[in-house]
């Protein structure tokens, strides 16, 4: 913060009512301190702000499909991807 160097964050978009969750990062150095969390919980204040009712995302099963589930996002589907035993999973939020 002292630097205000933009060292991740997120990005996305809102459509009819739905807010897209395209871009999320966040340096390993900062994980497991709410940081996450809390820019998550920004973006999901914009998508309100902008009238949406729901947030969608994807992510890929060895990333953060977790992180989502802990912050309410829900799982509807799960699609098999490369490398092998992988796939993507598409997560929703009511807003």
């Amino acid at each position: 913060p002292d630097s205000g160097d933009v060292v991740g964050g997120a990005s996305g978009r809102t459509s009819l009512g739905l807010l897209f969750l395209d871009l999320f990062h966040l340096p390993e150095t900062l994980r497991g301190m709410g940081i996450g969390t809390e820019v998550l919980r920004r973006f999901e204040e914009e998508g309100r702000r902008r009238g949406c009712r729901s947030a969608v995302v994807y992510t890929i099963s060895f990333q953060a499909p977790q992180f989502y589930e802990r912050n309410g996002w829900v799982r509807f589907g799960e699609v098999p991807c490369d490398p092998p035993g992988t796939s993507r999973v598409f997560l929703s939020k009511a807003l």
